[in-house]
């Protein structure tokens, strides 16, 4: 199989349609990362998203519609407190999870009784879901547990010859995934933390609380990116805390002089101390949206150019940054450490 790449375009959009229609699958754009889209109503083609990425079967989709697309159609029930989220963020970073009517194939939800839906803000991304004008199961385009995509390159290297099309809408801007926000009891729930954080939430709709997973044996995984591993470049990591930033130092002296090729991922206030050692560096930036922004990306160049990525996390805990650092803190999990 060719796999293009090709600019979001008329054209392009009725060829995307043409694969979904026919049970395939197609790369689109949405400002947070990449995804792998097919019809949620397909079970073959939701089968096969699984298939090409080498997704765990207990691991739930999110089902991404268009602005204006009724959701009665999949949903059973929308507490009051949902509309008010939905009027607020209308599109954007924003997953909320729904009892569901089990209109959609019964793998998006992993035999769950609930649904995830999203409404993305990308242009591409609407374009592209009105003119299919159904649900579009999109986990992010990338192979089970590798950095997640970002640019319709890094799509291409994970899915070369395995997809036939990927939509180009150009670099996201959000770049890490959608915070995932449980909307079934009486009270907002986030499952995965993002862009948009509780302190946001809480906000609109007055209480939000935060779901910690205890990864006992049995407990089915309420949402995408709950597994340890996750988020991983193809090289050796090592994560430390600004306090152990001595050890860290330690660290790339003594696995440099050993000839690996050790580089090393911090935020630009850090930036200069390593400069002094010559470390090649991969500056995360000074903002929480820069920060978030550059995350991936700079996983996948470090992967390209070092046998051992140090990374220093961000001294900043709040808001979008408890997002990055969940991310962060996955993406250098050992391969050793294994969910039960």
């Amino acid at each position: 199989m060719k796999t293009e790449i090709k600019a979001i375009t008329p054209d392009s959009i009725r060829e995307a349609k043409n694969i979904i229609e026919k049970g395939g699958v197609v790369a689109i754009p949405t400002e947070t990362v990449y995804g792998l889209g097919g019809n949620a109503f397909d079970d073959s083609a939701v089968a096969k998203i699984f298939e090409v990425k080498g997704r765990p079967s207990d691991n739930p989709l999110i089902a991404h519609v268009h602005k204006d697309y009724d959701l009665s159609q999949i949903v059973d029930y929308e507490p009051d407190y949902a509309k008010k989220l939905r009027q607020a963020y209308p599109t954007g970073p924003l997953t909320l999870v729904y009892p569901s009517k089990n209109k959609v194939s019964p793998r998006v939800s992993c035999g769950l009784d609930t649904l995830a839906v999203r409404v993305p803000s990308h242009d591409g991304a609407q374009a592209f879901l009105r003119a299919v004008g159904i649900p579009i199961v999109a986990p992010s385009a990338n192979i089970s547990k590798h950095v997640s995509p970002t640019s319709a390159k890094h799509v291409l290297d994970d899915f070369d010859g395995k997809i036939p099309l990927i939509l180009d809408g150009g670099e996201c801007v959000g770049g890490i995934e959608s915070t995932v926000c449980d909307c079934t009891g009486d009270v907002p729930v986030i499952l995965r933390a993002g862009l948009i954080t509780r302190e946001d939430i809480a906000n609109i709709v007055g209480d939000c609380k935060v779901y910690e997973p205890t990864f006992a044996k049995g407990e089915k995984v309420k949402s995408p990116g709950l597994l340890y591993k996750h988020y991983s470049p193809r090289c050796q990591t090592r994560l430390f805390t600004a306090e152990e930033l001595e050890t860290a130092v330690l660290l790339y002296q003594s696995e440099t002089k050993a000839g690996k090729k050790v580089a090393i991922l911090c935020e630009d206030k850090w930036s200069s101390l390593f400069q002094t050692l010559g470390a090649p560096l991969f500056n995360l930036g000074k903002e929480q949206s820069e920060m978030a922004m550059k995350l991936y990306k700079l996983l996948r160049e470090a992967e390209e150019k070092c046998e051992l990525l140090i990374a220093i996390e961000p001294t900043e805990k709040t808001g979008i940054m408890v997002g990055v650092l969940n991310r962060l803190q996955k993406a250098c999990v050992s391969e050793d450490i294994k969910r039960d």
